[in-house]
């Protein structure tokens, strides 16, 4: 029993032509567009690269461009204090003189009103600020020293560059980040004292953005000639694999075309020759029958005969597999219901569905009738079915055939059975029309096979 459910747009035109006599278009000439999305790939990749690269380094130039802030600000408070400060340290200013301290402030105003300096303090070891810019602090004392205990000692400067929390830092707890200076130092007097310093971290983020401006154009450029130097290179590549890729498409196609010519020309040969030799024989053999007196030898030419005549009924089925139907005038709905007709005599229940929505080029018809071909001849010889469906519609936008049975099937996981040349026969065929085949069996469920024709493969051809 056979149904068949076709498009409603599946008439077929009044021109007709054999399938094998049809001009084959050759595979896609290279796409540019495939090698345009390949460099934009690359350039894509390059960018994120780029980008990836450039980010740790801007941090590793802004951490340097930080130290070497920072290192100017020591080397700049040290001798602030070493050359400003130290002749004007007195003993009378060490105990709190008026005059002494109106002194140092004159010394140090230019510092602090041009914003380079906020605030100001000296201390002695014990830590008590001797004096400050902020006379309130002066004779102050605020326990232990928060500076290194070599600091005083060896004269080793520290900064840091930090929010001012400490009880000391009252005044400037709302000022942001400043970068805090101790330096130590020797004044005349021959006391050692600490002297502190607190700048606005502006002169550290203008260190770094001056770095940053004039290490990056350059890191950045020898990055994007890097990039460029291997975009000629990464062109190539992708024209050699796309010409490779054309290559093996028109290969795959002239396999295709040659192993069409040759099916057409064995099954000529045996329409014309064998078939009619053997259909000849047939009604000679019944002719002698007729005629024969003695029973023993008509009932030998009667099986003789019988024999003869299932071996040209064997022979058309080979001939039909082997030639395919008039696509050009049935059409594909049409076409593919004759290919199913050998199955449906055998008493094997096939179904071919087609929808409404699937438009196609002669080609990708003539693709998908082939591979229906070469499926119901693997049911036929092997899959012992007795029910077979064909559908053909589209899905997510992809045109696919799905040629399902109920046969014997085989396990998938380990390829096709041997000997089953058609798989290899149905692959090549999907190939070289910009297909994809898959195959899924498991044994005692049957098999499914299912082409599917990519959507910019169908639209390209239109």
């Amino acid at each position: 029993m056979r149904r068949i459910l076709v498009r409603s747009d599946g008439a077929a035109p009044e021109t007709a032509a054999p399938l094998a006599d049809w001009p084959v278009a050759p595979p896609p000439v290279a796409d540019r567009s495939e090698v345009r999305a390949a460099v934009q790939r690359f350039l894509l990749t390059g960018l994120v690269v780029l980008l990836i690269a450039a980010v740790p380094a801007t941090w590793w130039i802004r951490a340097v461009a930080e130290e070497h802030a920072v290192e100017h600000v020591l080397r700049v408070t040290q001798r602030l204090a070493n050359y400003a400060v130290a002749p004007l340290i007195t003993d009378d200013l060490l105990v709190g003189d008026p005059a002494a301290t109106a002194q140092l402030d004159t010394r140090l105003r230019p510092w602090l009103t041009d914003g380079t300096i906020r605030r100001i303090k000296i201390w002695d070891e014990s830590g008590t600020i001797v004096y400050s810019d902020e006379h309130e602090l002066i004779g102050q004392n605020y326990g232990p020293p928060s500076w290194d205990e070599d600091l005083v000692a060896q004269g080793d400067g520290v900064a840091a560059i930090e929010h001012q929390q400490e009880a000391e830092n009252s005044r400037e707890s709302g000022a942001g980040r400043l970068v805090e200076v101790y330096v130590g130092f020797v004044p005349a007097g021959g006391e050692q004292l600490v002297f502190e310093a607190y700048y606005d971290d502006s002169i550290v983020r203008d260190e770094q953005h001056s770095v940053l401006m004039g290490m990056a154009p350059a890191f950045l450029l020898t990055l994007a000639l890097f990039q460029l130097a291997q975009l000629a290179p990464a062109v190539g590549l992708a024209r050699r694999i796309q010409d490779h890729r054309t290559a093996r498409a028109q290969l795959l196609q002239h396999a295709v075309d040659a192993a069409e010519l040759e099916r057409v020309r064995v099954a000529r040969d045996l329409h014309d020759d064998v078939i009619q030799d053997l259909a000849g024989l047939s009604y000679s053999l019944e002719a002698q029958e007729m005629v024969a007196d003695v029973p023993e030898q008509r009932s030998a030419l009667g099986r003789s005969r019988t024999i003869l005549q299932g071996s040209l009924r064997t022979l058309r089925g080979i001939t039909t597999a082997l030639y395919s139907p008039d696509l050009m005038t049935l059409g594909l709905p049409k076409a593919l219901s004759r290919l199913a007709d050998p199955l449906a005599q055998r008493g094997i229940d096939t179904s071919v569905q087609i929808g409404p929505a699937v438009f196609l080029t002669p080609e990708q018809e003539g693709m998908f009738l082939k591979v229906a071909r070469e499926a119901f001849a693997n049911i036929s010889k092997h899959a012992h079915a007795s029910t077979v469906s064909l559908r053909l519609g589209v899905e997510h936008g992809a045109t696919v055939l799905t040629i399902s049975d109920d046969g014997t099937g085989f396990d998938d996981s380990r390829g096709s059975p041997e000997g089953h040349l058609g798989m290899r026969i149905m692959r090549d065929i999907a190939d070289a029309a910009g297909a994809a085949l898959e195959v899924r069996s498991q044994p005692g469920v049957g098999t499914t096979v299912l082409a599917t024709l990519p959507h910019d493969a169908v639209t390209s051809r239109f």
